[in-house]
């Protein structure tokens, strides 16, 4: 039996970075859609949207088919666990960079408005976020892990720069309230893109070291799946 369920580990991982890269991509394209005003990007993210939706339910189904023939434990259970939720997680960024690309697709209607909003400098920490936190997967790097969850600050004070900042051009030119409302849900969303690629470094500490961190906290040696061993 185990080198059977070696073998649906080693399937699991494989859908798991897939779907990654998927994500990735489509987070990608969505940047540049906003800041090219790309109606053919954001067609594409909008397009691939339901392969991304489709691999989220084909790995669910793996890993539940998982747990029911072979009643993981420990180390195992743990990483079963963690997939289940990384992959709710990046099926959650696609949806997120799916939301931009309509945000730009929304622009692409509109006279732009008399303020520039660049995205790039809080894109490219995102997506160095998402990188860094699929390789941590990848390499079972708690440290990698952290430096990811501490990037997060970053993205939150640029967030709260940008709204700061169309909040004023809302006040000094109402006539853009459309446009400058659209920049403001782009930086929201990429606000919680980063949430939830911080989310997945927190599943890799606690597929690495079976340390549960949730919100700025630390709960030492909870550990869920740790009740037995294989």
């Amino acid at each position: 039996m185990t080198k059977h369920f070696d073998n649906e580990l080693a399937v699991l991982k494989r859908q798991l970075f897939s779907l990654s890269a998927m994500v990735e991509e489509s987070l990608r394209l969505a940047l540049r859609a906003v800041m090219e005003r790309s109606e053919d990007l954001s067609e594409r993210v909008i397009a691939g949207d339901e392969e991304i939706d489709r691999k989220e339910v084909e790995i669910e189904e793996e890993c539940l088919k998982t747990l029911a023939l072979y009643q993981p434990v420990a180390a195992d259970l743990r990483y079963v666990i963690v997939v289940l939720k990384m992959t709710n997680d990046l099926e959650r960024i696609g949806d997120l960079a799916v939301n931009i690309a309509h945000r730009a697709r929304s622009l692409m209607k509109l006279p732009k408005s008399q303020a520039h909003f660049d995205f790039s400098e809080m894109g490219s920490l995102v997506q160095a976020m998402l990188k860094k936190a699929l390789q941590s997967l990848l390499n079972s790097d708690t440290q990698l892990a952290r430096e990811v969850c501490q990037m997060d600050d970053g993205v939150d004070s640029m967030n709260r720069d940008m709204h700061d900042r169309i909040r004023k051009e809302i006040r000094s030119h109402i006539e853009d309230l459309e446009s400058l409302t659209y920049y403001m849900s782009v930086s929201r969303n990429l606000e919680r893109i980063a949430d939830h690629t911080t989310n997945i470094a927190e599943d890799v500490i606690y597929l690495k070291d079976g340390i549960i961190v949730r919100h700025g906290n630390d709960l030492g040696n909870r550990d869920l799946g740790n009740r037995g061993t294989r």
